[in-house]
């Protein structure tokens, strides 16, 4: 008993040489002098002796829990003065410190943006997993085996069925697998592309993709759905054009493209989205019946909105995390 008290006084002038603060205070309390500390501990142990060993220890371990008593208190009672003082010497009258406030990522402002447009025009928004199956990706979306997409310098393939998406594309089969039409949704979602890196191309960037399916649609509505968008992203005076193009999953298709007219460079089209009605062969994969539904749909690329509405010359910048650039955007 006798060595436990010593190793207690011990271990407690040890503990009480960091304490300079209330916190590391409440700490040491809590070891000795709480119901379950060491030293309730040494008076349990204490209970146990022989009744003829309980005075000597007892008078013993009582002075030494008074003393340690003793030196916490005068601790206390100096930590909290200083505490005191720190708090009364606080200058009132010198300026506040600004709390520097970060800002959305260019991109993120950008898709903000176009899902605003769209949510206004009644569209619902929905997402789905960036590692997809090869059924969802291409085979449902009326790609041929034998189309370039599905060669290995186009998609990051994981193994024979699974793949980093290329498209948002198996975001509207997935709905259309779960779901019965009518739909009116986009999709926005990260895709992989196995692209050298370049000012123009990324090996990943960001969709935005659309889809609508009813039994009265037509590309009429299409191309004022797109319009729309195109001026309230871009102005209303913005210039535009609609051109024949082909997409495996859409019949017609068509590419839409905007003309751009940089300070002090001369103006050129420049293609923003690619559209088109919803090829028949699509619905019937989906065990939708073409004959009854109709639809179409549309698809962009954010880092291009973004790059044309703010003049950004260079896609690597949206990656690059360079405050000097991300600041311009806040």
């Amino acid at each position: 008993m006798k060595d436990k008290i010593e190793q207690v006084k011990k271990d407690f002038a040890e503990d009480t040489k960091a304490v300079n603060n209330l916190e590391l205070l409440e700490n040491l309390r809590i070891k000795f002098f709480s119901r379950n500390g060491i030293f309730a501990q040494l008076f349990e142990d204490f209970k146990v002796l022989p009744k003829e060993e309980k005075p000597l220890y007892g008078k013993v371990l009582n002075e030494e829990k008074n003393s340690a008593q003793n030196i916490f208190d005068e601790l206390k009672i100096k930590i909290e003065s200083n505490s005191k003082e720190e708090k009364d010497n606080t200058d009132l009258t010198l300026p506040g410190r600004s709390n520097k406030i970060g800002a959305l990522h260019v991109l993120t402002q950008t898709l903000d943006e176009i899902k605003s447009i769209f949510k206004g025009l009644g569209f619902s928004i929905y997402t789905g997993p960036e590692l997809e199956s090869d059924e969802n990706n291409f085979e449902m979306l009326n790609f041929p085996d034998d189309h370039p997409a599905r060669d290995m310098q186009d998609t990051y393939f994981i193994n024979d069925s699974f793949l980093l998406r290329t498209h948002t594309s198996p975001v509207q089969v997935r709905l259309m697998k779960s779901s019965k039409p009518p739909f009116r949704a986009i999709m926005p979602g990260r895709v992989y592309r196995n692209e050298a890196i370049s000012a123009k191309s990324y090996c990943l960037f960001h969709q935005v993709e659309g889809l609508v399916i009813d039994t009265n649609v037509t590309f009429a509505e299409l191309k004022g759905t797109l319009v729309y968008f195109a001026k309230q992203l871009f102005g209303e005076d913005v210039k535009y054009r609609f051109r024949a193009s082909f997409f495996p999953f859409t019949e017609p298709s068509a590419e839409v493209d905007i003309w751009w007219q940089p300070q002090g460079k001369e103006g050129k089209w420049l293609e923003i989205l690619g559209c088109g009605m919803v090829d028949p062969n699509v619905l019937t994969n989906l065990n939708i019946d073409p004959e009854k539904y109709i639809g179409y749909a549309f698809g962009m690329g954010i880092e291009r909105m973004a790059m044309l509405k703010y003049g950004i010359d260079d896609i690597r910048l949206f990656f690059d995390n360079d405050k000097r650039f991300l600041n311009q955007f806040k």
